[in-house]
């Protein structure tokens, strides 16, 4: 049986368009809460009723006249864009002017507006082709309220494919979150079935917002940074800009991006999943999978094993550099000079892991607590030097970072470290490692053995294994093998035997390196002069990632003159709390 081609009816490629534009809750709030961001608002109250299908969106935006809530339901209407050149250079969240029409074929569509220099709202209700049925006057504070009801009422089939609406209720859930992260000035309040359901508050960076979310992380964990960063030119010299990195790159005059970054310090929050490795572009949340491994890249033997890092990463760049063309629903994006953009996050990335006084959360209430100290010494006759001579720190100071000043040895396992806003304890074996680990990361550099290790029992995956890291294996007799070269560190090692065989288990260049890091770092137990400490503290202090060992290990535990003058009350008025 054969059929003619024919036009579909105008109704059916509209429900067609409109399932592909809004295909959940979660779509309906993301739609209506970017227009309430494009307009500007700053406090949004969303409420859901799932028995109702239902969801209301309120927002303190500059509003609608009548004018445009008369038109702003029809099909692709928007106020974003005019002209074929503006689609080149979208910094809003909508734009295509399909939001509102689609929810008026699939919803109940009721729109409530007044402009900020209105005296009155008005409300308006569209029928399925987005034309105004009923418009009326109303009582409404300067905003914007739009009500969508009984969604895909009309489209029975499409309902009952959707998930459960548990699952959808966490959908929307996690759209709020994204968009909040991108959005941190707003104030949310969310409710479900008239009862709050959950709230954020606004804070000056996502720093604040991420806490809010995760209960489990604390803003201390945190680390934020800025970058100002050159934009390069979209004009390859020789080849693709999807290939090429910074040292290729022609800049042109463009304005500078910025790359906004806060990210959990590995010493203190990670995930058992990379699920909060997150990018966003230009205010919006998006995929990026170059970007993403970027992050873990960077994070590579920062976290423990199987464990991934807290990572939001935000960039504000010229519309031009992304293109959004990667995936359908704008979730994907590619960008142009990836590996110019790669490069970058993993620099920000290695700034904010250093140990400097802007990386360290209690240095500034540290200092306060400092500063109102010394004016109370200053009153009194008594005083306090707490100035620290640095050694060997112009390449300390060159990089900004923390000064360090060793003052003993505990248990002959920690080293006990002075810094102008209090000390820390530094276990001196995987601050070590983490030293030797990069060295070996930087240089791996393979040595003669003089005599050779001589090993047995080795099965052929063994020396396979022991060749494959470039070491120099031979039979030497029956079920022996001389390993006659072997990791420099392991040269003068007195268990260099123990970690050749520890090498030959198996494991990628890496592993070894840290196999071989763990085996040459300074025990636990070893007794270290005073010197020797601070010798370890300054070449611990300038590696990439001094927060933790290769393992994922914290190296140090902070105790900041802040707590120390909590714990010992120094902040109480003497007179009173002698009962004077």
């Amino acid at each position: 049986m054969t059929f003619s081609i024919q036009t579909l009816p105008s109704e059916v490629v509209n429900l067609i368009a409109a399932g592909e534009v809004i295909d959940s809750l979660a779509a309906v709030v993301r739609e209506l809460v970017e227009n309430a961001l494009d307009a500007g608002a700053t406090r949004l109250a969303i409420s859901i009723s799932p028995e109702q299908w239902r969801v209301r969106v309120a927002d303190n935006g500059w509003g609608m006249s009548l004018g445009d809530l008369r038109c702003c339901a029809t099909a692709h209407s928007t106020s974003k864009i005019r002209s074929y050149e503006d689609l080149w250079r979208i910094t809003s969240l909508g734009f295509r002017g399909e939001a509102l029409h689609s929810l008026a074929t699939l919803a109940d569509l009721q729109v409530l507006s007044r402009p900020l220099v209105a005296t009155e709202g008005w409300r308006i209700i569209y029928d399925s082709q987005g034309e105004p049925v009923v418009e009326e006057a109303a009582a409404i504070a300067p905003g914007t309220v739009v009500t969508v009801s009984n969604l895909f009422a009309n489209w029975a089939a499409r309902k009952e494919k959707l998930p459960a609406m548990a699952q959808q209720l966490r959908a929307v859930q996690t759209t709020i979150y994204h968009i909040a992260l991108c959005h941190p000035n707003v104030t949310w309040q969310v409710q479900q079935r008239d009862r709050l359901w959950f709230a954020i508050s606004p804070g000056t960076t996502a720093q604040q917002i991420l806490p809010q979310i995760l209960r489990q992380v604390r803003q201390g964990d945190l680390h934020h940074l800025v970058v100002d960063v050159p934009t390069p030119s979209n004009k390859p010299q020789g080849g693709s800009t999807m290939e090429l990195d910074s040292s290729e790159l022609e800049q042109e005059t463009l304005a500078d991006a910025k790359l906004s970054l806060v990210m959990g310090l590995p010493d203190r929050c990670h995930r058992r999943r990379p699920d909060w490795v997150k990018v966003a572009a230009n205010n919006r949340l998006v995929r990026s999978p170059e970007l993403e491994q970027a992050i873990l890249g960077a994070f590579a033997r920062t976290v423990p094993r199987d464990r991934y890092p807290i990572c939001f990463l935000h960039l504000q760049l010229c519309p031009s550099q992304i293109d959004w063309n990667r995936h359908p629903s704008k979730a994907e994006i590619y960008l142009h000079a990836i590996g110019y953009w790669q490069e970058k996050v993993a620099q920000a990335i290695e700034k904010a892991l250093q140990i400097s006084p802007a990386n360290l959360s209690e240095a500034v209430q540290s200092e306060r607590v400092v500063t109102l100290l010394k004016a109370s010494e200053e009153k009194g006759n008594y005083s306090v030097s707490r100035s620290i001579k640095a050694e060997n720190t112009q390449k300390s100071q060159e990089m900004g970072l923390i000064e360090l000043k060793a003052i003993a040895q505990v248990r002959n396992t920690y080293i006990l470290a002075e810094h102008p806003t209090g000390m820390w304890l530094v276990e001196q074996h995987i601050a070590h490692e983490r030293v030797l680990y990069e060295q070996l990361c930087d240089r791996w550099q393979i040595v003669p053995l003089e005599p050779p290790a001589i090993l047995s029992n080795l099965t052929p995956a063994q020396v396979e294994q022991l060749q494959r890291l470039g070491l120099d294996v031979e039979p030497f007799g029956e079920q022996r093998w001389a390993v006659r070269s072997a990791p420099a560190p392991l040269q003068a090692g007195d268990e260099c035997t123990e970690a050749l065989l520890e090498l030959s288990w198996g494991g990628d260049l890496q592993t070894a390196q840290v196999a071989t890091a763990c085996r040459s770092a300074i025990r636990n137990g070893t007794s270290l002069s005073l010197p020797e400490m601070q010798d370890l503290l300054d070449q611990w202090k300038l590696t990439r990632n001094p927060r933790t060992c290769p393992h994922g290990r914290p190296i140090y535990l902070s105790l900041e003159e802040s707590a120390l003058a909590r714990f010992f009350k120094r902040h109480w008025v003497i007179g009173k709390s002698h009962g004077i």
